[in-house]
């Protein structure tokens, strides 16, 4: 069976509304400060981006090279690039824009997966993967942050209660539970509005004045969720494995999909899956 293909828009056929809606409409200003969509940014541009964050919080990120068949004929595995501080990126590609951008913002999740994926590929070599790895590059394609303060919204999410989740608790949201999308590789499918998206989680336990602070001051908010969880990394706290990974439906959070006014669309959209028989999450951790 031939394997199916995603299918991005080009940046001049991207819809421009789906960069005023979740997930997009968080990753916005950056997307402004380099014309997107207007125009492809080139490498030059991403670079100067990042010189100007990097001089803001202090953090190193890699520098954005050309992937380039000539870059390739190291036969480096792509981590050992970053490790050497160059990101091989393809230019005129959202996948890889969107990555780019993910730098900028988690620098020190992307610094901790890094040097976590590079111990592994040490230990195992380039051929082989460990679960840790899988888990980890999942989280880093796919991944969101949860924060929530209520463990009883993680009770209804640990059953897959999605009614409960997200119909009957949907004043919850934004309120004792919300949101950071960090996967770029799921950044790049809201780029469709009609595709039905879930994210693979980690969870922080917080207070509701933390999850507040997520709309009056996201900067802070982003800086305490990316120490938190580069430590959590570091300390191989997370990402053992990828069932440590909470599947979270985002299409179901309210506001993030047409079909979230409909209490049906929670029971019969086909991400909205029961939990499997045996299915356990492990406990979330802190912020």
């Amino acid at each position: 069976m031939p394997r199916l293909r995603l299918v991005v828009p080009t940046i001049d056929l991207v819809d421009r509304n789906v960069f005023a809606q979740p997930p997009l409409s968080d990753w916005a200003a950056e997307l402004r400060i380099l014309g997107v969509p207007g125009a492809w940014p080139d490498l030059s541009q991403l670079e100067e981006l990042r010189d100007h964050v990097q001089s803001a919080d202090g953090i190193a990120r890699p520098c954005l090279v050309a992937q380039t068949p000539a870059l390739l004929a190291d036969g480096l595995h792509y981590e050992e690039r970053i490790q050497q501080g160059r990101l091989a990126t393809r230019e005129q590609n959202w996948h890889d824009l969107l990555n780019a951008l993910a730098w900028l913002r988690y620098p020190r999740i992307k610094h901790a997966l890094n040097v976590a994926q590079c111990a592994d590929i040490a230990e195992i070599g380039r051929r082989q993967r460990t679960r840790a790895q899988c888990a980890m590059t999942h989280f880093d394609e796919g991944g969101a942050i949860v924060l929530c303060s209520d463990p009883q919204l993680l009770a209804l999410w640990d059953c897959h209660d999605w009614q409960g989740l997200f119909w009957r608790e949907r004043s919850a949201w934004g309120e004792r539970i919300a949101v950071q999308v960090y996967g770029h590789a799921l950044l790049e499918l809201a780029l469709q509005p009609e595709r039905l998206l879930t994210a693979k989680c980690i969870v922080l336990m917080t207070d509701a004045a933390s999850i507040g602070r997520v709309h009056a001051d996201p900067l802070a908010v982003r800086q305490d969720i990316d120490a938190r969880i580069a430590d959590l990394i570091a300390a191989r706290s997370v990402l053992a494995d990828p069932q440590d990974l909470r599947p979270l439906p985002l299409s179901g959070i309210p506001g993030w999909h047409p079909g979230t006014s409909d209490q049906h669309f929670f029971s019969a959209a086909p991400c909205f899956r029961p939990l499997r028989p045996g299915r356990r999450y492990p406990p979330a951790s802190t912020l």
